[in-house]
């Protein structure tokens, strides 16, 4: 099956605006790749057809304004090999304390450091880098817990996608994870980076939603890397799978709307801890019961 990309260079200080839109309209298939070193943007994004990229895009710009209007996309069709290449050159590294996210393409170069551990990705369109803030902030909670509470918690990882949040928990030595997501495809493609990571086995991943997915089950972690407005929706299902003693995070919350999710969930908690970041436009909580 062929792939089209659409592709377009950006100024630097629309980055945030469009990661914003993006949010709000809940497409995963377009990105915002920026490099920061070399101030530079795009606007990517990957699609089965020439006309469903074209379409995506006049969706974007009726709720992005004029200034998107005047800006005109490429898009063209991408062999396999274009599109791996294409991948590469905006995917690198990242680290987290001792856990590593690894391109697997580095496999046979990438050494790394004693008493580490490596997760490796194969970002292919179903599968996220990693690079997004709400990713990287949900990821800096799970290391901080396994620091300073060590590894022997129960995890439950709520809308897993690619699983990526769910796979570096058994990386840092968590045994009892679970990831849920109620696309079945996301599911198919966290049991593929399991096994690519070979952690097959190691972690249950299966298909349901905020409710389903939740109900009967407990967990000293749980972390939800999702919209604001579905977090605020479903926060009695989350919290009441928090276990004494345990910690929710709550991330894929954009900045603006930080005070508002703490409210919420400030008012159903009551005497849990809590606490707040923000990196770049967006935010995280994290609530310790």
């Amino acid at each position: 099956m062929p792939v089209y990309e659409l592709k377009m260079a950006v100024p630097v200080a629309l980055v945030d605006q469009a990661e914003a839109l993006l949010a709000e309209l809940e497409e995963q298939r377009i990105m915002v790749l920026e490099d920061k070193p070399s101030a530079q943007a795009w606007v990517a994004g990957y699609f089965d057809s020439n006309e469903d990229a074209l379409k995506t895009w006049k969706i974007f710009v009726e709720v992005a304004g004029a200034e998107w209007a005047k800006m005109k996309p490429e898009v063209r069709e991408l062999a396999d090999v274009d599109w791996k290449e294409s991948y590469k050159a905006h995917f690198k590294a990242s680290k987290f304390g001792r856990l590593n996210w690894v391109p697997v393409w580095e496999r046979e170069t990438f050494v790394l450091p004693k008493g580490e551990e490596v997760l490796w990705l194969d970002p292919g369109m179903a599968f996220g880098t990693g690079n997004h803030e709400t990713t990287r902030l949900c990821c800096e909670r799970l290391v901080r817990h396994a620091v300073l509470k060590g590894t022997a918690a129960k995890v439950i990882d709520a809308g897993c996608g690619s699983g990526i949040l769910t796979l570096s928990a058994a990386k840092l030595g968590f045994r009892d994870i679970c990831g849920f997501d109620n696309d079945a495809e996301a599911i198919r493609v966290s049991g593929g980076n399991a096994e690519l990571n070979g952690l097959s086995g190691m972690v249950n991943f299966y298909v349901g939603d905020l409710v389903t997915g939740l109900a009967g089950r407990e967990a000293e972690l749980v972390m939800a890397n999702i919209q604001a407005d579905v977090l605020m929706h479903f926060a009695n299902e989350l919290c009441a799978a928090v276990a004494p003693g345990g910690e929710l995070v709550l991330s894929g919350i954009l900045a603006h709307e930080l005070d508002q999710v703490r409210t919420k969930f400030a008012a159903i908690t009551k005497t849990w801890a809590i606490d707040s970041r923000t990196l770049g436009e967006w935010a995280d909580i994290s609530l310790r019961r």
